[in-house]
């Protein structure tokens, strides 16, 4: 007969399956819900930095010739047929713009001899004037290009800052134009003046044709009057001006406006080449001007002329009148703290950005000062390194699981 089992350990030994049992089915109910649990939501994220940055207002422009000059005659008559055309390249004093025929009435007129003696007069005053001015505009012209050399100099001893060597710079460049514009203005005079006294010499009936040459050394822009025709003093003939010399003219809104400063970098863009072309202001025009959008909407707008920095590359070439797209540098700073633009939104009026954090995505509060579409500058709510969501999702909320992609370059 076999022996009986021992009652004591029967007794022991009983309680460790059920133990088992419910922790093979703790484990198994752990395992499936860490299989069936939601997985993080997928985010792409960047890292904020510190690094220069740059605000820029963009707006499209023209491009226009700065010194220009409509030739018209100093006297009524038959304006004889021109072989010019739009194009065409004159000389100073040489190209035969335009031939007159007076009317006899004016050859024989008294009233019209006493207005040529009139017109005389003031043109010789006028070229006076014109010629102190660009002995003025040279002397100062002379002195700011001795004052940006100095610049230089201290420049490169550390003696003062890039802002005022650049200052320096931007003096000289702007006197060079104004002793360039007071040049062409002499030159105008000058030949306003012959003209004047081109008609006063115009003897009685029978004398010769009034012969009017270019008065500046460029192209044709425009032919007004291309055929034969009766004309009376001042009638518009042609349009010459000087292609070399080309400046744009931008219509900013006015809140942009007011940022733009004298001397601000300016990058052309979209204007036909394949890189943009740099270039900077030189006039910001004090008084502001009503236009119409195209949607019908009022708007003040402010002209800003603007200066290329360097010779116009021969191909492809900018000519007379074409559109542009100018970005004008409004601020700038070497040094800032700044998040991709498209990790902010707005919540009424305060600025946020989801940051992740531990795996979770928490909403932190911004205070940002410029944007210039790409990134913007914060000034206090996050530190640099700080990973934020960048374009976040609808789904993104505070504290939910997320998992963090590199941003998109």
């Amino acid at each position: 007969m076999p022996p009986s089992a021992d009652p004591v350990t029967s007794q022991k030994k009983q309680p460790v399956f059920p133990f088992l049992r419910w922790l093979t089915l703790l484990l198994l109910v752990a395992a499936l819900a860490f299989n069936f649990r939601p997985k993080p939501l997928p985010v792409e994220t960047a890292a904020a930095f510190e690094g220069p940055m740059d605000a820029s207002v963009l707006e499209e422009g023209k491009t226009r010739i700065r010194n220009r000059y409509v030739i018209s005659p100093p006297l009524a008559g038959m304006v004889r047929r021109t072989p010019l055309r739009a194009g065409d390249l004159v000389v100073q004093g040489q190209t035969l713009v335009a031939v007159i025929d007076p009317e006899p009435s004016e050859l024989l007129s008294p009233r019209s001899r006493a207005q040529a003696e009139a017109r005389v007069q003031s043109a010789e005053a006028a070229l006076q004037q014109r010629e102190a001015d660009v002995a003025r505009a040279a002397s100062a012209a002379d002195l700011a290009s001795r004052e940006r050399a100095r610049a230089d100099v201290l420049s490169r001893s550390g003696a003062i800052s890039e802002q005022e060597r650049d200052a320096a710079e931007l003096g000289a460049s702007m006197r060079n134009r104004e002793w360039k514009a007071a040049e062409f203005s002499r030159d105008i005079s000058r030949y306003e003046l012959a003209q004047a006294q081109a008609t006063l010499r115009s003897g009685p009936l029978g004398s010769a044709p009034l012969e009017i040459t270019s008065p500046i050394n460029g192209v044709v822009l425009n032919v007004f009057e291309e055929n034969a025709r009766s004309v009376a003093p001042g009638t518009p003939l042609l349009e010459v001006g000087d292609p070399s010399e080309l400046e744009i003219e931008i219509e900013l809104l006015s809140t942009d406006a007011a940022g733009v400063h004298l001397g601000a970098p300016v990058s052309i863009e979209r204007w036909g080449g394949p890189d943009p072309l740099p270039a900077k202001v030189r006039l910001v025009e004090p008084a502001a001007f009503t236009k119409t959008s195209a949607l019908g909407v009022e708007e003040q707008r402010v002209r800003v002329l603007v200066d290329f920095n360097a010779t116009l590359p021969l191909s492809p070439k900018l000519g007379d009148r074409f559109r542009v797209e100018g970005r004008i540098q409004t601020w700038h700073s070497n040094r800032v703290l700044q998040v991709p633009a498209g990790a902010l939104f707005r919540r009424g009026v305060v600025w946020k950005c989801f940051t992740l954090s531990g795996g979770a995505a928490r909403l932190q509060e911004l205070k940002v000062g410029h944007q210039n579409g790409q990134t913007a500058e914060i000034l206090s709510g996050l530190a640099a390194g700080e990973a934020v969501i960048v374009h976040p999702p609808d789904a993104v909320r505070e504290g939910l699981r997320v998992q963090a992609r590199p941003s998109e370059p």
